[in-house]
């Protein structure tokens, strides 16, 4: 086991990591921007170090002052957290150029992994599912490109390869609008992305965002932790996640769930890594691999009663999987919120001072947060300041949970999205589960 970690990342998920290397009995460095000295997980760190100002490029994805602070500190270890540079395939390669192991996929999977094309192709290869689409980039010969989209058949999205956050593609309801639309993506894309590949696939019209839990060992072991549902999305951005996914049959929940694990011994996976798929009409459909920690994975950790975070320090230090298949016994059910900073109408960022915080508690609630009274919330990162989860034996009971503890949660100085989820939890047609990834957008549009 390491001896020393270090947690390259802020807000949550860096007291979340700081405690699973508690747990492990490791020694934490905590690094931070100079808008951040006041956070909790530097409060509570073995070490701190100041590595830039509020900016990210000059802090959190500066990579030469991350590299200096693991060699101030003798760390041994990086955890890069989500978001910032955890699926930088660069950053993982100069970290361990450096002598340093960065807790993750190897560079080579993350690079991989972060062309939606090659990605497509290596699941495809497996046996998993995927859109049906041109199988690869598209050329510039326009009468291929209006044959392809008529084969795929309309709607069809122009997707970028490195695309990502929602931006990178653009749906098209005619042949009308294809040439130009794909013409407009390339540049979107090379703006962006500074790669102006892109792709063709069919557009699924009332399609549902659902998730694949997976942990390799990067020795050819891999294992499944369940499903998520990630359907309610406001601008491709998860707002409420839930696991497992209500009203898929078992059938089909073996099949891919099989097809994933042999996709991850193939490429000999290594740490914690989600697929995400697009399921309509009882078929599922890859679209990309997240190959770090997602937001929303303590609902899969209540659900499994199994830590993610402390699995992937392990596996990373060298050791092989802790469990095997038939050890994951998957009980009840688990929503997460997430709460931001933010206006729950306008959606405008509400950085400030919070006067007052009060955590909601119970059985089968868990918040995971880094705000407390005093706390003052900067202007210059994401809007999440709390996740609360709630877990239950039953779905009907996990979201009275909810409904309770977004009740109870005090959060004063500052505009939340917390009466967005009130709303949403009582909402009659999430309550029956099942909602598209249109839901939500169409609802806040009414």
């Amino acid at each position: 086991m390491f001896n020393k970690v270090l947690i390259a990342n802020r807000g949550e998920i860096a007291l979340r990591i700081l405690r699973a290397c508690k747990d492990l009995g490791v020694k934490t460095v905590a690094i931070h921007s100079s808008a951040d000295k006041d956070l909790m997980h530097v409060r509570l760190a073995d070490e701190s170090v100041c590595i830039g100002p509020p900016n990210p490029t000059e802090s959190y994805l500066n990579t030469p002052a991350i590299i200096s602070a693991m060699e101030v500190t003798n760390s041994d270890a990086v955890h890069p957290g989500y978001g910032f540079l955890s699926e930088n395939s660069d950053f993982a390669e100069q970290v361990e150029r450096s002598g340093f192991t960065f807790i993750g996929p190897s560079p080579e999977t993350i690079r991989l992994m972060g062309d939606k094309v090659s990605a497509i192709e290596v699941m495809r290869d497996a046996g998993v599912p995927t859109v049906p689409g041109s199988n690869g980039p598209i050329n510039d010969n326009s009468d291929i490109n209006i044959k392809l989209a008529q084969k795929i058949g309309y709607p069809v999205i122009v997707k970028a390869a490195a695309g990502g956050g929602g931006r990178g593609m653009r749906v098209v309801h005619s042949e009308s609008k294809l040439l130009s639309s794909i013409q407009l993506t390339q540049t979107e894309a090379n703006n962006f992305f500074g790669n102006g590949v892109v792709y063709l696939e069919k557009f699924l019209e009332r399609p549902r965002h659902i998730e694949i839990q997976v942990i390799g060992d990067g020795k050819g072991n891999a294992i499944h932790l369940g499903d998520r549902d990630c359907s309610l999305q406001r601008r491709h951005q998860k707002v409420l996640e839930e696991a497992p996914a209500p009203g898929i049959s078992s059938k089909s929940r073996d099949l891919i769930t099989r097809t994933c694990i042999q996709a991850c011994r193939n490429m000999k996976y290594r740490g914690a890594g989600t697929l995400e798929f697009l399921y309509q009409d009882e078929n599922f459909y890859f679209i990309e691999m997240n190959t770090r920690v997602q937001v929303e994975h303590p609902v899969t950790e209540m659900i499994c009663n199994f830590d993610i975070v402390k699995e992937q320090i392990k596996i990373a230090s060298g050791d092989s999987l802790s469990i095997s298949q038939e050890d994951v016994n998957i009980k009840g059910h688990a929503f997460e919120c997430r709460i931001n900073a933010e206006n729950a109408k306008t959606f405008l960022p509400s950085p400030g001072k919070v006067n007052r915080f009060h955590s909601p508690g119970g059985l089968g609630i868990r918040v995971d947060s880094h705000i407390y009274s005093g706390y003052e919330v900067p202007p210059f990162y994401d809007s999440l300041i709390a996740k609360l989860v709630t877990y239950g034996n039953s779905r009907k009971e996990a979201l009275i949970k909810m409904k309770n503890a977004l009740d109870e949660i005090l959060i004063e100085g500052i505009n939340t999205n917390i009466p967005l989820h009130q709303d949403l939890v009582n909402d009659i047609e999430f309550q029956k589960g099942c909602v598209t990834i249109h839901y939500l957008e169409q609802k806040l549009d009414v």
